[in-house]
């Protein structure tokens, strides 16, 4: 587990929440890997979430070819599919109510905190080029390997870029989404945008109780690190 700045370090080290991001259309959430990482995060913090984008994901279909049509209802199939897997893990753990700690966009597009965090958000976005230009260069990552590199022209990046604000408000300030003092994102990688964000090089900021972790398996697939 290793945060990625400095900022970091006290939320982590607090250890009071832990927000583990859950990619649909992604084959390294196995159920067996959704289990593993939320059994850890149910010993290391004294609160779990899993943030699912699945209305978001949405827009990486469309950028990538489909319809809006078919990207949505392709998006809700695999995010019903996803949270299959996830309340299937969490009931294993013993973990009571397990629909109740997902954090998907039914959950979070009635959350107070939340939107206020993704109108403000697309504000700046709208009305800042500068941060504009960075988060559309930072949706490449999330059509890299799914499109050749000369397929992924401007527009596509302009529609893939919805799905990066949409998760920027976990990113931002996930514990006052949940009511909690603090709050670590946990994923298994991190992007130049992400380490940026959280060394406080962008416009926009995290909150102070706000971190982020990379957290990878050990060679014993019984233990996280």
């Amino acid at each position: 587990m290793q945060p990625i700045s400095l900022s970091c370090e006290r939320p982590l080290a607090e250890r009071a929440h832990a927000c583990l991001g859950i990619s649909p259309f992604n084959g390294y959430f196995t159920t067996e890997r959704i289990t593993q990482l939320t059994a850890w995060a149910l010993r290391t913090f004294s609160n779990v979430h899993l943030f699912v984008p699945d209305v978001p994901a949405a827009a990486t279909l469309q950028a990538l070819g489909y319809s809006p049509q078919r990207a949505a209802t392709k998006a809700r199939r695999q995010a019903s599919y996803l949270s299959n897997k996830i309340c299937r893990a969490l009931a294993s753990l013993g973990v009571p109510d397990p629909s109740g700690r997902i954090l998907d966009w039914a959950a979070l597009s009635q959350n107070t905190r939340y939107r206020e965090l993704l109108n403000a958000t697309y504000e700046l976005f709208k009305s800042d080029d500068e941060f504009a230009d960075v988060c559309v260069e930072a949706t490449g990552w999330v059509l890299h390997g799914r499109l050749e590199p000369e397929q992924i022209t401007a527009r596509r990046l302009e529609i893939a870029v919805d799905y990066l604000l949409a998760e920027l408000p976990l990113f931002l300030d996930t514990a006052a989404i949940v009511g909690q003092p603090g709050s670590v994102f946990c994923y298994h990688t991190s992007t130049g945008f992400l380490e940026r964000l959280y060394a406080r090089e962008l416009p926009v900021k995290p909150a102070d109780g706000q971190g982020f972790a990379v957290v990878a398996p050990t060679a014993d697939q019984g233990r996280m690190q």
